[in-house]
């Protein structure tokens, strides 16, 4: 039996000799130029694939490394200086077919080979772990052999094994052999998740080349030995294990959807699809087609699902080529479903409760745990796990103050930057949000300005590229639909369940098809995906000569309506927001060119957009004052008129003035007399007046 083990180990590195002496020649021979600086050889685990080594190193990788090791060493494929050290190269293997889930982890694959796929949670920083510990004893004054040490407690003799005293020994320092050793924290995927389920951890241990390649919020493919070690609770020795993964190699998932894999059968769907006239109202159509109307809307999120390109300038500063957008809208205006629909779209997308979520699960935080021996860890927040996706956050207006602050730099710059706990570091999260808010008093008032009623910063509201306000307003023709939607939706839903209990006569499949109609996508949600993974992939188009004439055009006109002392209208940022929607409109259809159709398209989403949120009624023109400020440049006119009639009157001496004097000098400038009431009334609320005593007033 014995004899027949060592024949096999042999002929095992015989069999690794010649596959590496035939695939890997001009591998090994840059290993040998560059070692020290390198000390990996990654093997391409697909090379092996019909290999009956493929399935031992999967069975027994340990056996397996060492025998690669030693083909290497006894044959001397590595041509190395002299006192360089052949035993310290590590032996790395990628691309392995299949990847396990965290949770799918199961007692059987301990000490096997298996990849795990999701994105990390947290990491530890780089510290030297000790891997070969030499100790001298204190009566002989002798060096021990060197001792090898695992991973986590610490190995050292009792005794002294040359005088065989038990005595205490010192470590020999210089003696001892050190590896650069980090801690990782991988998670699941969301993406795999079921409802409800809580995503799963595994720690990861990373040594020499390894540490240090990551950081919290990537998305990679671990592989490595999994290995377990026995729990100690005070002292007693536990029969449960934990377990970790040794690691062997990390694979960065950089390309963005690259989890999408499409055939060469969905390709021919997509190209055929691109080509269809219709199908911008396709894609429409294919989102939440159980909500019915608010087409407009449905447009704008089909949009924001392409998105722009992100353009890198050579100066080093970054364009986003992502589209923000904003529902604010009455309750019941299925604001929330839309956004659980658009997240199962996206290739990648989180969704998150404004009011369950704090800046730090927004973004990152830095965390003290035993993860990190108590050190501080960063931990990666939804819109960094969103990376390269979208975010979907609902109930924005009901986030604290101070997390809502947290997006500005999401948004804008897409990446966030951290300052906790003696760490500074930026994690990007290049997303798209898609908000939901409700108005401040629960519905919207038709008679007040938007800006008024969105419990929201101006500051943020400009960083959205469109906003949209859906107010439900009794209308006989839409609400008859609406109802007619709705209840054909339901009893379609029971009669399928019905139908699923005990079968009805009249009812069969193509009965059950003609009733969900009105429900079924245009295109097959599958479908969707991949055709926006595969538009985010390959298409890139350019601005012609025709669409930069009519964006430009159309940002001159809005700019031109604030000559004088008219309001603003538009701003820069508005402008490179019509951009990225027309970049995101030629995506739709795959064109390698944004033409004016598509300028058209998205200029009219836009005039509506603006129309709702940033159009100043007695101006009769567009105020985005309105929507970056939140107060209008008619109401500052009347608000600085206000203050300076107060002046005049009391003289310099910054005393009080009568209310109805300074009423009746504002009327007789031409500001209406319920304007300036509703004006001081105003200013006396937010402590920018006071009424020392009745019917008189003065400036704060």
């Amino acid at each position: 039996m014995t004899e027949e083990v060592t024949v096999e180990v042999t002929d095992n590195v015989g069999e690794w000799t010649k596959f590496l002496k035939k695939q890997f020649k001009r591998e090994l021979a840059e290993l040998s130029r560059e070692y020290p600086h390198k000390r990996s050889l990654t093997i391409d685990f697909r090379k092996i694939l019909n290999n009956k080594l493929a399935f031992e190193l999967l069975r027994s990788p340990g056996k397996v490394l060492g025998d690669i090791r030693d083909a290497i060493v006894q044959n001397k494929l590595l041509k190395l200086k002299d006192g360089q050290d052949p035993d310290q190269i590590n032996i790395r293997f990628t691309n392995l077919p299949q990847k396990t889930d965290v949770r799918d982890i199961r007692a059987d694959q301990i000490n096997t080979f298996i990849g795990i796929e999701g994105i990390l949670r947290k990491t530890t920083e780089v510290r030297p772990r000790i891997v070969s510990a030499v100790f001298r004893c204190r009566s002989c004054n002798k060096n021990t052999e060197p001792v090898p040490q695992g991973y986590g407690r610490f190995d050292e003799p009792d005794f002294c094994p040359n005088c065989e005293r038990k005595t205490r020994l010192d470590l020999v320092m210089n003696r001892c052999r050190f590896v650069d050793a980090q801690k990782l924290r991988i998670q699941e995927s969301p993406e795999g998740l079921r409802g409800g389920e809580q995503p799963q951890t595994l720690d990861i241990d990373v040594t020499d080349d390894l540490t240090g390649m990551v950081s919290p919020g990537d998305r990679v493919v671990v592989n490595g030995i999994l290995r377990s070690v026995q729990r100690i609770n005070s002292g007693q020795k536990s029969t449960l294990f934990d377990i970790y993964l040794e690691c062997n190699s990390i694979e960065i998932a950089e390309k963005e959807f690259e989890e999408v894999s499409i055939t060469e059968e969905d390709e021919a769907k997509i190209m055929a699809l691109a080509r269809d006239p219709l199908v911008y109202k396709k894609i429409a159509r294919s989102i939440a087609p159980t909500i019915y109307g608010t087409d407009d809307v449905k447009e704008a999120i089909a949009l924001q699902l392409f998105g722009g390109i992100a353009k890198d300038m050579p100066d080093g500063s970054h364009l986003r080529g992502d589209v923000h957008v904003l529902l604010v809208g009455d309750p019941g205006i299925a604001k929330s479903q839309i956004l659980r629909y658009v997240v199962k779209l996206s290739p990648r997308g989180i969704y998150t409760s404004g009011k369950s979520s704090t800046s730090a699960g927004l973004t990152a935080t830095a965390v003290k745990d035993e993860f990190g021996d108590g050190r501080w860890t960063l931990e990666a927040g939804a819109l960094v796990l969103a990376d390269m996706g979208i975010a979907a956050v609902d109930e924005m207006d009901k986030m604290a103050k101070e997390d809502r602050s947290a997006l500005h730099e999401a948004m804008e710059q897409q990446s966030i930057s951290v300052a906790k706990a003696g760490i500074t570091a930026t994690l990007k999260s290049r997303c798209a949000l898609l908000g939901a808010a409700n108005p401040k008093l629960g519905r919207f008032d038709q008679f007040v300005p938007i800006g008024e009623q969105i419990d929201m910063p101006p500051s943020l509201l400009s960083r959205f590229d469109l906003i949209f306000v859906m107010t439900d307003q009794p209308e006989v023709e839409r609400d008859g639909a609406i109802a007619h939607h709705i209840i054909k939706t339901h009893s379609v839903g029971e009669l399928i369940k019905q139908h699923a209990y005990t079968p009805l006569p009249e009812v069969d499949e193509a009965y059950i098809e003609r009733a969900l109609a009105p429900v079924i996508p245009d295109i097959d949600p599958t479908l969707l995906r991949k055709y926006i993974a595969h538009a985010k992939r390959t298409c890139f188009p350019i601005l012609s000569d025709g669409a930069q004439d009519a964006l430009i055009a159309y940002y001159m006109r809005l700019r031109d309506l604030a000559s004088g002392n008219k309001p603003v209208p538009v701003t820069a940022r508005q402008l490179e927001a019509l951009v990225r929607l027309a970049e995101a409109s030629a995506r739709m259809r795959l064109s390698n060119t944004v033409d004016t159709e598509d300028t058209d398209r998205i200029l009219k989403i836009v005039d509506a957009c603006l129309r709702q949120v940033a159009y100043d009624a007695e101006t009769g023109s567009f105020d985005i004052d309105k929507l970056v400020t939140g107060v209008m440049k008619s109401q500052r006119d009347i608000i600085r008129s206000v203050k300076e009639a107060i002046r005049s009157i009391s003289g310099d001496s910054g005393g009080q003035a009568k209310v109805d004097e300074v009423i009746d000098i504002l009327v007789q400038q031409g500001f209406s007399r319920d304007k300036v009431e509703h004006t001081i009334e105003q200013l006396k609320r937010g402590g920018d007046l006071l009424e020392p005593r009745h019917g008189f007033i003065k400036v704060t």
